[in-house]
């Protein structure tokens, strides 16, 4: 097959690491990539679209550009589409779902758009092989995509299927649970391997783990497991598929997966609610990393450091549009609601104003427990309070954009160094450029 054009779509603020990641796993150098916002493009064969499907972290899908032409009106949607040779990469026999997405597009309805594309691909089918396909919008074998710019159409054809935060690991989960693929950009934008440069472990702890999906990141990424290799894929059911190509790529990927040492494990994960704990293990037992973390009960204002070896602190503490007070600092709120008095912060979370701002007591006593106790760590916490450093007192040494779905979040790094906390100077409000 010659050079496709592959399209991985992944969250905004994502781009960079994702390109890196691509390198890596295909050996295309980046200058020759081509990043834009939420995704990347470049040209590569069949065999780096598989690679990439089982080896990519940060990508929600690997697509194939099948078409790129400029449009008018819907029907020079249904010419481009009817262009394409869709037998080549599926039968009548299977079922289809059109998919569309548009940005500044000048139609006026996105699902007729979508409609003439599924026409388009059934006459097209039609026309070479004698029948045409079924449509199936909840388990279909094919996944066509349809970007619409202004002027611009872009056709695509899914190879990944469902998406490729969906691991195959994960069936216990609690509220809101973070994206796999999210949880494994804040991993890269740390810039944490597991090992040091001199073949040590680097110790990672989230003490807001949930049900443990930075943890079993983590230690698959310090494990060298590939994140593809529990599910099924969408290119399965193309006409381009071999079998002995896929198998090869994975025998090659459980070779390459590499031993944990022996002693201790340097991956831990603790949460105050200890049902999640209980979801964390089992998660982590069917990817495989049981034995790489230790997952404990516990607040985060109380935990001590895991480690001897200071390390790397990774956390997405939930917030307002999440979950719920919890913990030491949220036992206190909701006494303080039984009473009808606002409750100012939550264990786990930071309670909300009306405003949509965080409440800074759970994260005051956070930062001076990290200051008292976690001298020498890194401490990564991912947000959408734009004014936390100011509220804990801590100075950010990095501000990395992220979202999380449609929050628009930043991942704040803080070097831990001893001491005490500077007094709070109510007259002068902190300000931060996000």
């Amino acid at each position: 097959m010659s050079p496709l054009t592959l399209f991985l779509p992944c969250a905004a603020g994502v781009e960079t690491y994702l390109a890196q990641e691509i390198e890596r796993i295909t050996g295309v150098p980046q200058p020759a990539m081509q990043t834009s916002r939420g995704g990347v493009a470049l040209e590569a064969g069949w065999r780096d679209a598989l690679a990439l499907n089982l080896h990519s972290r940060l990508a929600q899908r690997v697509l194939v550009r099948l078409a790129r032409q400029p449009y008018r009106d819907e029907h020079d949607i249904y010419r481009a589409a009817h262009g394409i040779a869709w037998e080549i990469w599926f039968t009548p026999r299977q079922t289809i779902k059109v998919e569309i997405t548009a940005q500044h597009s000048p139609l006026k309805s996105l699902n007729f758009a979508a409609l003439r594309v599924k026409d388009a691909v059934c006459d097209r089918l039609r026309e070479r092989r004698g029948e045409r396909p079924s449509v199936d919008t909840a388990r279909p074998d094919v996944r066509l995509f349809v970007h619409l710019t202004n002027d611009t159409a872009h056709l695509y054809i899914d190879t990944s299927g469902e998406p490729l935060f969906k691991r195959g690991w994960r069936e216990d989960k609690g509220d809101a649970p973070l994206k796999e693929t999210l949880a494994a950009a804040m991993i890269a934008a740390t810039g944490w391997r597991g090992w040091a440069d001199d073949g040590q472990p680097v110790p990672l702890y989230d003490p807001c783990c949930g049900s443990g999906t930075i943890p079993i990141e983590a230690a698959q990424i310090a494990l060298n497991i590939a994140p593809g290799l529990q599910r099924r894929f969408a290119f399965e059911q193309l006409l381009p598929y071999q079998a002995h190509v896929w198998q090869a790529l994975r025998e090659q990927a459980v070779q390459a997966q590499r031993p944990w040492p022996a002693g201790q494990p340097f991956v831990f994960g603790s949460d105050v609610a200890f049902r999640m704990v209980d979801f964390a293990r089992r998660n982590a037992e069917r990817a495989g990393v049981a034995h790489a973390i230790e997952f404990r009960g516990g607040d985060a204002l109380q935990r001590m450091p895991p480690s001897p070896r200071p390390g790397v602190l990774l956390l997405n503490p939930p917030y307002g549009e999440r979950i719920a007070a919890a913990g030491v600092a949220g036992q206190s709120a909701r006494q303080r609601h039984a009473s009808g008095v606002a409750a100012p912060a939550g264990g786990r979370q930071a309670a909300r104003h009306a405003d949509g701002s965080e409440n800074s007591a759970f994260f005051d006593q956070l930062a001076s427990h990290w200051k008292k106790h976690y001298s020498g760590w890194t401490a990564w916490l991912l947000t959408p309070d734009m004014q936390l450093p100011g509220k804990m007192r801590l100075k950010a040494a990095r501000r990395v954009p992220l979202w999380n779905g449609p929050i628009e979040c930043r991942l704040f790094r803080f070097d831990l160094i001893a001491g005490h906390l500077p007094a709070k100077s109510p007259s002068t409000p902190p300000s931060l450029n996000p």
